[in-house]
């Protein structure tokens, strides 16, 4: 087993789902190297994805404030200095991370980065000549760069934390747990990635006139009256607003199953060994953003055949004339009996 690096920097800013797909990778390697200690460095946001796990320290990131722009990042490397740092990994690999990490390698300490498949997805999802096939994830490509450090991680046996006792406040919100608790998040950044609101309506109605569930719906505070909109039944929880992230992230790690778009609260969830099942629209698993440790089997995608250019983006940001009702095709009554039959 390797001995050093003992001290790794770790850089991930972006969205909330690309800096939760870290956390296994993370609590893989901690666990697997005990003598490795990691310094998180992130949005400060994100802080309590990294709560709890050993060996991992939160550095903040300031984006609009010390850390911003050229001379930020260099005081970026100034504040990390201190802490001697002997490796970096960037699980970014965009101009400010690059610039921290050729800092480090100036210093003489040892980089890697991670490869995201940039050619790879292009070939996935360009419309001609398609090369329809999947591509390694997310989670193996962070894997990979630990590797180039010295330290290879099996992700194949995760280990997941032992769920949190609920803060009063949540037990005040969700009361007791008697049945199972299916958590809903209708929304993500790009439209061509939400499933049409009056099918995820027709879903939700339906998983909760049976009383068989606890279904509570998660989204951003300005998605509060779309919601609203979507949760036309007592017996469905609006989430937003009702409680601090910190204690969202219980209740999410309490859940017997997320349905998520290709979105962020899929990957939370995942991260806390959550099940999830995932409407794909003009992304598609085979980009390597399936939520960890979840099988094909739990993403339901549009009709490929109806449908032959999918996945047309790697992260639904391109909208291609004629494929904005594509996920109509996966039908409501189908994504009740995969929920069903996930618990």
């Amino acid at each position: 087993m390797p001995q050093k690096p003992t001290h790794i920097a770790v850089m991930r800013l972006s969205a909330m789902g690309d800096v939760a797909m870290t956390v296994p990778v993370l609590r893989a390697l901690v666990a697997q190297y005990p003598n490795v200690r990691v310094t998180m460095i992130s949005r400060p946001f994100y802080q309590p994805f990294f709560a709890g796990i050993p060996n991992i320290e939160f550095f903040a990131f300031q984006a609009k404030g010390r850390h911003q722009g050229f001379f930020g990042l260099w005081r970026l490397y100034r504040d990390l200095k201190p802490l001697k740092i002997d490796a970096f990994a960037d699980l970014h690999d965009v101009l400010r991370s690059k610039v921290v990490r050729k800092l480090f390698a100036l210093a003489g300490k040892k980089v890697a980065f991670t490869d995201k498949g940039r050619a790879e997805k292009k070939a996935l999802t360009r419309a001609e000549n398609k090369i329809f096939k999947p591509l390694k994830t997310m989670f193996q490509r962070h894997a990979d760069t630990f590797q180039k450090l010295g330290f290879p991680i099996n992700l194949s046996k995760p280990e997941f934390p032992v769920k949190p006792k609920l803060d009063p406040a949540v037990l005040d919100f969700t009361g007791e747990k008697t049945k199972p608790w299916i958590g809903i998040a209708p929304f993500a950044q790009y439209e061509s990635k939400v499933y049409p609101p009056d099918l995820m309506q027709e879903v939700i109605q339906e998983l909760a006139k049976e009383n068989q569930y606890e279904v509570f719906l998660f989204g951003a505070a300005s998605e509060k009256h779309k919601l609203e909109f979507l949760a036309q039944d007592s017996a469905v929880r609006i989430v937003t607003g009702k409680l601090a992230f910190e204690q969202e992230l219980q209740l999410i790690s309490h859940l017997d199953l997320m349905l998520s778009m290709d979105s962020g609260n899929g990957h939370i969830a995942a991260m806390y060994g959550v099940k999830v099942v995932t409407l794909f629209g003009a992304t598609h698993p085979y980009a390597g953003f399936q939520p960890f440790n979840q099988p094909l089997e739990n993403a339901l995608m549009p009709d490929l055949e109806q449908f032959p250019k999918l996945p047309t983006s790697v992260y639904g940001n391109k909208i291609v004339a004629g494929y904005e009702d594509a996920m109509r095709t996966i039908l409501p009554e189908k994504v009740i009996e995969k929920i069903r039959e996930v618990l």
